[in-house]
């Protein structure tokens, strides 16, 4: 069992690193640093952060480390140094997590009781999470709802993977639905592309990423779910936009800018047809899980 451990923390260590240097040398990505995070929300229970694309959440140091890595925890660490919880094994209460590639909302507990409050909101299914991304091709249908269940993909060299519950090989799948909002359709780097907003009503590992290689539409830049092949971009282009956690210390209702604007040039994206315009009206074209019967 510790073989197999190590075997697979290596492996998917490997291949973080693997798409992280070519991403710098082809893609222009530029290496995270400890102060790449900005903090969204503050209160006595919760912090919320705009994660950073290509940062794991945690990481522990190895031996021989000149300096610490450069870690979601750590640059909590690094910057809020007296809420720092000796406690815990990686010094904060997360709420939930995020790919390693994924940007966006991410919520940390402050405290046991509101840690506690989080899980509870979790588990019940009352959180509202909301997603952007850039997907390949144009998607005809301007409201898309998956109901595929998620499971593990069992295939040798793709231990790290998920996969739906058609395929020969996933194991144990699980209920899994997403919700889709086509926003605009357009041209990513002069190929076919569509910016979208996506609503995950359940929480399965991987799920908008094996959702969208599901319905033909990979997101750009996702280099595990195109079968290894999508390493020109300089980042995954799913981001976690907005989360509303409606516990009972408070509300928390936090959403970011949008990270795929036209505007930024590396983006490489140029809008040709805009369907819904993100703004808070576009949250309300989601049906909810009463209509579609989950």
């Amino acid at each position: 069992m510790l073989l197999e451990f190590l075997k697979f923390n290596f492996n998917v260590y490997f291949r973080h690193m693997l798409v992280y240097i070519t991403r710098i040398t082809f893609g222009r990505a530029k290496r995270p640093k400890m102060e790449d995070i900005s903090v969204l929300h503050v209160s006595r229970s919760f912090i919320v952060v705009n994660k950073r694309h290509d940062i794991l959440i945690n990481i522990d140091k190895e031996e021989g480390m000149s300096e610490l890595p450069v870690s979601v925890e750590n640059q909590l660490k690094t910057r809020f140094p007296h809420l720092v919880n000796s406690n815990l094994v990686h010094s904060f209460h997360f709420c939930h997590r995020l790919d390693y590639s994924t940007s966006g909302v991410l919520a940390v507990a402050l405290t046991k009781e509101a840690a506690k409050e989080a899980m509870l909101v979790f588990q019940n299914r009352l959180t509202h999470k909301y997603y952007l991304a850039l997907l390949r091709g144009h998607l005809d249908q301007e409201y898309t709802v998956i109901n595929k269940g998620i499971g593990k993909d069992t295939r040798e060299n793709f231990t790290h993977c998920m996969c739906t519950e058609d395929k020969g090989y996933c194991s144990f799948p699980k209920k899994a639905v997403t919700q889709i909002i086509v926003l605009q359709r357009g041209l990513y780097a002069n190929s076919p592309a569509t910016k979208v907003l996506l609503k995950p009503i359940t929480g399965r590992r991987h799920q908008l990423r094996v959702h969208c290689n599901f319905i033909g539409h990979t997101v750009v830049g996702d280099y595990t779910y195109s079968n290894r092949r999508d390493l020109a971009p300089y980042r995954m282009f799913l981001h976690a936009y907005r989360l509303v956690l409606p516990t009972k210390l408070e509300l928390v209702d936090v959403s970011t800018c949008d990270p795929f604007s036209e505007d930024d040039p590396k983006n490489k994206w140029t809008p040709l047809e805009t369907l819904n315009t993100l703004d808070c009206c576009v949250f309300s074209e989601f049906p909810n899980c009463d209509v579609l019967k989950i």
